[in-house]
């Protein structure tokens, strides 16, 4: 099977863009641009993120609390960022939670202790039980065939 094109076929499937933090060693605030993030289940309330084995991230998220920051429009410097390529001069603004550092003005934050972690494939996939969550109105950011756009965009092209 051809992976790259395999990959252009998922690439077809439009999804939000999130940054998963939480504090490391000291409690320095990391974190990586995921976009493999699910739902899981309301009842208990668990959520899915999907990180590649390669990542530096996906050791460092064993057995650890994590937030799940869904990205606004005008976030997508800090989805870079955050995926490996650094936005010079950019500032991220925190806010401190009990289960770690969130980033400030996001769309939404969903905070999960660690539930349970399963091997699949390449990836780990990491599941966690929300502990508490925000969220405000406002256009997202999302992903497409390789590229960001925002929620206001395909709100746009549906009215035409």
């Amino acid at each position: 099977m051809d992976v790259r094109e395999l990959r252009n076929c998922f690439g077809r499937f439009a999804t939000g863009v999130t940054v998963v933090t939480w504090a490391g060693e000291d409690k320095v605030k990391q974190g990586i641009t995921v976009n493999s993030f699910t739902s899981v289940s309301l009842d208990p309330p668990l959520v899915l993120v999907s990180i590649d084995k390669k990542a530096k991230a996906c050791d460092r998220l064993k057995e650890q609390s994590f937030i799940v920051n869904i990205l606004a429009s005008g976030q997508e410097a800090i989805a870079w960022q955050f995926a490996g390529k650094e936005q010079q001069g950019l500032e991220i603004e925190w806010e401190e939670s009990i289960l770690g550092p969130k980033i400030k003005d996001c769309l939404a934050t969903i905070e999960c202790s660690p539930w349970e972690a399963y091997e699949g494939g390449d990836h780990i996939l990491y599941v966690g039980k929300v502990q508490d969550f925000s969220y405000t109105d406002g256009d997202g950011l999302v992903f497409y065939q390789g590229r960001f756009s925002q929620t206001k965009e395909i709100e746009n092209y549906m009215k035409k």
